[in-house]
């Protein structure tokens, strides 16, 4: 009994020490691939409101050089502005991603001002709610224009240079749902799903040459977004299922905590980023039981608001407020929402 106990202690402290020296060993591998920001040129599109601003002020404390870009003039001036009040090195340009020769003269500028680009991050997109009765083909070419091409044209655009210097990041914001086809967001599903493709196959191509690109996989986050998202059919109450399931802590993950995954994943240079909890659970659902998945999306989707034929046109979110939008149900993204330069603030003060 006294050589079984003494071969069980001696057994636990082997697996012990074996335990701890693997997990040295992953954190001198992690420590080895880590890409620090310090000194690096970034390039963030979309990145004049919502989660892209939230990214550009951590890129900024971590030391590194900015270059933002987005359509809007007005929102753009506003970004840029409380972005040079944390560092000098900023730099923001408009442009439409979806305009291939636009993409090619911003990557111009920004290389002409801060040199080679060294991480791109994807962050450009839209989002359309509603039916699919609703919907139109111009929503799902919208989706695929800013989703996908959108993407597209700045990762060419970036990546001979990084091929060329054996090195670089691309950062590619997806969505839970290029996982699995979520109700009353199908021209943003699809687009998302040919997003993640992309994204994945790429990595494989462009990993002998030094290049890692990212995956970002995010369920909901509180970045402030529904305001400016597109919304048809009865659009106040597509508004309101939408801006307060987007607001709900537990459901969704603030902006700066979701900012500070998506940049630790890219300087460990992950295949994937995949958050919060919920969005984690449905993708493995999704891929063990897909059936099961189907089944809860389509009693989900009995309770979302049924199309209407007199409301067919396109509104905004902000264009569509109700007694539950905004409330105190959707507080959290409220609050996002006037930080992360979603609205103008009363007065014309900057962000």
């Amino acid at each position: 009994m006294k050589r079984a106990g003494f071969r069980n202690a001696r057994d636990t402290r082997l697996l012990a020490i074996a335990g701890l020296c693997s997990l040295w060993a992953v954190r001198r591998i992690q420590a080895q691939r880590s890409y620090p920001l310090r000194g690096k040129t970034v390039l963030i599109t979309g990145g004049s409101r919502g989660l892209g601003l939230v990214l550009a002020r951590q890129v900024l404390s971590e030391g590194g050089r900015v270059a933002i870009c987005a359509r809007e003039h007005e929102t753009l001036d506003r970004a840029r502005e409380s972005l040079a009040a944390l560092s000098p090195e900023v730099l923001a340009i408009p442009c439409d991603v979806t305009d291939r020769d636009l993409v090619r003269e911003l990557v111009t500028r920004v290389e002409e001002r801060f040199g080679p680009i060294d991480v791109l991050i994807n962050n450009a997109g839209v989002i359309e709610v509603g039916p699919a009765e609703t919907m139109s083909v111009k929503d799902y070419d919208e989706a695929m224009a800013t989703n996908f091409w959108g993407m597209l044209h700045p990762t060419l655009a970036v990546l001979p240079g990084m091929r060329k210097r054996q090195g670089g990041r691309i950062v590619n914001i997806t969505s839970i749902g290029g996982k699995l086809g979520i109700p009353h967001l199908l021209p943003y599903s699809a687009s998302k799903f040919a997003a993640v493709g992309f994204s994945q196959g790429l990595r494989a191509e462009v990993a002998a040459d030094g290049v890692k690109v990212v995956t970002v996989v995010p369920g909901l986050m509180r970045t402030g977004s529904p305001r400016n998202a597109i919304f048809r059919g009865k659009h106040r109450a597509e508004y309101a299922w939408f801006s307060i399931s987007d607001s709900l802590p537990g459901l969704s993950i603030s902006a700066e905590r979701a900012a500070r995954r998506i940049l630790a994943a890219c300087r460990r240079g992950d295949a994937e980023a995949l958050f919060p909890l919920p969005a984690r659970i449905a993708s493995v659902v999704n891929a063990i039981a897909p059936g099961v998945t189907s089944d809860v999306l389509a009693l989900v989707d009995r309770f979302l608001p049924e199309p209407s034929d007199r409301s067919r046109g396109r509104h905004r979110g902000a264009e569509s407020n109700s007694w539950l939008s905004p409330s105190w149900l959707t507080r959290l993204g409220d609050r996002a929402a006037r930080h992360n330069n979603q609205i103008a603030p009363a007065g014309g003060a900057t962000s």
